[in-house]
């Protein structure tokens, strides 16, 4: 057998999102990695070999989870994939992760390359793995200090002697009242997906000998159409009864005798005359896997930290998927296909859970990190699962660095420095503010050719039924909060009813408390309406203006858009379990609210109400406030809308030696960026500044983009000695100022 040795800083284990996201951010912060994946291509089950779309905070923008997408690599990719491949072709995003990791020099990549064994110096230490390539037939063996396993299943650390856990835990254990029965179940199961097309002529199907051939075993099988498919048809899953590491080639092939099944009723039934000239373009080949083993950190999160959004100091990430678990009997079960709980808002993910207790040099990143079951359905999708993988990446980093094992980072008071490195890549941590001493615009004076005071919106460009509860979102300052007057068209005369509410928790966006209710009296025709609610908040917030479901009156909408305001809607989402409202049995452990969401653009307009005192909110100082998106405020510099000319200022004492520049703009982290499947009306989201330049102190242009799409652009200099710097930008269009989160300035690389 051949077989070569390679050495490096970290090997990770694992080419899904998650192994993916902990090397680019690794190799990016300085050390080598090898990242070794089994498959022929990278991305997991979003790759085209499972083909479900990336999900995570966001949750298909059915929950209250505002600006809630992922930063860092996990928002890269999206945002990338959403400019290339706004019409979801799984086999584009492939070359999309690909091309990410080769573009990495510190990256060597192994694909189709399967670890089977490894060895360690000592009972608590790996010291290397062994993988086999199947195509070249050569046997790897990998030595480093670190390793990180992101393999779905845990092989490293199942190989190593990690402490892991397979099942759910009692009632008893943590008090989680979401622990499942055993009648339920204990371990979510495997799923395949298939696609069909249209061909425009009749297309006959055979089904193989293996198909399913009595479907009403499946007790929803009235639920199959000749539409749905791909990842809508999440809820073809089975497993959980067995073993979802060992028996995954039997599951799969009972998957494929319910997906060709499923296809022959669809074909030959003769109740989907539609489905004629259907075929079948594609069906998967592996399933997809939700839950196998999860291993022991020195903390468990528990559905208490997510419910309660519990505080941790060494959060390092944070998810926002709903409480997701699934009947073991999956498409075989009596009852619903998922059992679907949400927060209230996001929650903390801590450094604890993303290392082994008993193995001093592995990394957890991925479904495999240290949770409990019912709180696995959450932190278990994709876009959460980058976001660790991440956060281990950094770490790493800092291990490597420092000659530290993972454990040791918090041991060594090291935890600030890896939030901080976090944040300054992108990485959003509830509650973290980034302190970064050394970012030269922290001592920078700075002022900008206009600042955008938000009185709202003034004119009505369109109108909307209020044939749902309607809301529209204020960022206000701390004190008296202003009267606000309403554009309004009514059909005839009748009293309009309006609340002013709150969320009770910073930086979360349920509007649970109630500052305040109107009714007022309007008549037929077009008016402006006047409200005031006399009433006053104790710091900088977020006002829900809401207005209860009425048919007989119009809203005003305007096509203008800003930075960190939304309208939202009581509205119903299905795909995730939203109703209008949650409302949960008493025992169930997880609160009941209402659900605020916004509509998909070209929709979602604001509505054309102005306040009657402006808002200073967009103030150029923000861009270096350390908060790089929308919480308690818009966190954003954003020009006026007359400002033909945006520019914002750094000015310095003494000459400033600048090497690197960070510029952080605005891609709707509202948006959740589905990956596949879905298509999407924008490849650029509307409030990026597409266009701008950098200056120095004497004018001349030291760096011009033209055509942005991205959160962050990292511009490198060389030799720049400037006591001032400009940033010129301009305005996405005329209807969306131009604005920034943050630009950051270093003397290094």
């Amino acid at each position: 057998m051949k077989s070569v040795k390679i050495s490096s800083d970290l090997v990770v284990v694992g080419g899904g999102l998650s192994g993916v996201c902990t090397a680019i951010t690794a190799a990016r912060a300085g050390i080598q990695v090898v990242l070794v994946q089994d498959r022929p291509v990278l991305g997991g089950n979003c790759s085209s070999e499972v083909r479900l779309w990336i999900l995570g905070a966001t949750s298909h923008m059915g929950n209250n989870n505002r600006w809630a997408r992922e930063g860092g690599v996990i928002d890269e990719i999206l945002v990338e994939n959403m400019y290339r491949n706004r019409e979801g072709n799984p086999i584009i995003l492939d070359t999309i992760i690909l091309d990410k990791v080769v573009q990495e020099p510190n990256i060597t990549l192994l694909l189709n390359t399967a670890v089977f064994e490894l060895e360690k110096s000592d009972p608590v230490t790996i010291s290397a793995v062994r993988a086999f390539c199947s195509q070249n037939s050569t046997e790897y063996l990998l030595r480093a200090p670190l390793f990180c396993d992101a393999s779905g299943d845990g092989i490293v650390g199942f190989l190593s002697g990690a402490a892991f856990r397979m099942g759910a835990e009692s009632v008893e254990e943590f008090g989680e009242k979401m622990a499942p029965s055993a009648e339920y179940g204990e371990l979510l199961g495997h799923s395949l997906y298939f696609y069909s097309k249209d061909t425009g002529k009749p297309v006959k199907f055979i089904p193989p000998s293996f198909a399913l051939t009595d479907i009403t075993r499946i007790p929803r099988y009235r639920n199959f159409n000749a539409q749905d498919q791909g990842c809508k048809l999440w809820w073809v899953e089975y497993g959980g009864r067995l073993d979802t590491v060992h028996d995954t080639e039997k599951i799969k092939w009972e998957l494929w005798k319910v997906i060709y099944g499923v296809w022959n009723h669809i074909k030959n039934s003769g109740e989907f005359p539609e489905a004629e000239t259907l075929t079948l373009e594609w069906v998967g080949t592996i399933p997809g896997k939700r839950e196998s083993r999860r291993f022991e950190g020195d903390y468990i999160l528990r559905q208490q930290d997510l419910v309660e959004q519990r505080q941790h100091e060494d959060a390092v990430a944070y998810g926002g998927w709903s409480i997701d678990l699934h009947p073991a009997d999956g498409v075989f079960s009596e009852k619903p296909g998922c059992n679907q709980w949400h927060s209230k808002g996001v929650f903390h993910i801590p450094y604890r859970t993303l290392y082994s207790r008993n193995i001093e040099n592995l990394f957890l990143a991925g479904r495999i990190i240290s949770v409990s079951h019912v709180a696995f359905g959450a932190t278990r999708v994709m876009a959460t699962s980058a976001y660790v993988g991440q956060a281990a990446g950094m770490a790493a980093a800092i291990c490597k660095r420092n000659g530290l094992k993972p454990g040791e980072i918090i041991k060594n008071g090291m935890i600030g420095e890896l939030q901080t490195e976090l944040i300054r890549n992108g990485q959003f941590i509830p509650g973290m503010v980034l302190r970064d001493q050394d970012d030269r615009v922290q001592s920078a004076s700075i002022t900008a050719s206009s600042e955008l005071k938000f009185a709202g919106f003034p004119e009505a460009e369109g109108w909307k039924v209020l044939d749902m509860a309607s809301a529209q979102m204020f960022p206000v300052e701390k004190g008296e909060v202003p009267a606000f007057n309403v554009c309004v068209n009514a059909f005839k005369a009748t009293t309009i009813k309006a609340e002013l509410r709150v969320s009770s928790r910073a930086g979360s966006f349920t509007p649970d408390t109630t500052l305040g209710a109107v009714e007022a009296d309007v008549n037929a025709g077009v008016q402006t309406l006047r409200l005031s609610f006399d009433v006053r908040v104790d710091n900088a917030c977020y006002l829900f203006l809401i207005f209860h479901k009425n048919p007989d009156v119009r809203l005003g909408i305007t096509e203008r858009r800003v930075t960190g305001i939304l309208s939202v809607f009581n509205l119903v989402n299905k795909a995730v379990s939203n109703y209008g409202a949650q409302s949960p049995p008493d025992d169930a452990g997880v609160d009941a609210f209402e659900f605020w969401c916004p509509k998909r653009r070209p929709q979602g307009h604001n509505f054309a109400i102005t306040m009657e005192r402006h808002q200073s909110l967009f103030l150029a100082q923000n861009v270096r406030n350390g908060i790089d998106r929308p919480l308690v405020s818009p966190n954003a510099w954003a020009a006026d809308w007359e400002d033909t000319n945006p520019s914002i200022s750094l000015r310095w004492d003494e000459p400033q030696h600048i090497g690197v520049i960070d510029l952080f703009f605005d891609t709707d982290f509202d948006h959740p960026m589905e990956s596949v499947l879905m298509s999407h009306p924008e490849d650029v989201m509307p409030f990026c500044v597409r266009n701008y330049r950098i200056k120095d102190e004497a004018g001349r242009i030291v760096y011009e983009r033209r055509g942005n799409y991205q959160s962050r652009n990292r511009i490198v200099l060389e030799g720049l000695v400037t006591r001032a710097i400009t940033v010129e930008a301009e305005h996405p269009s005329h209807r969306v100022p131009a604005s920034l989160f943050a630009i950051r300035c270093y003397q290094n690389k």
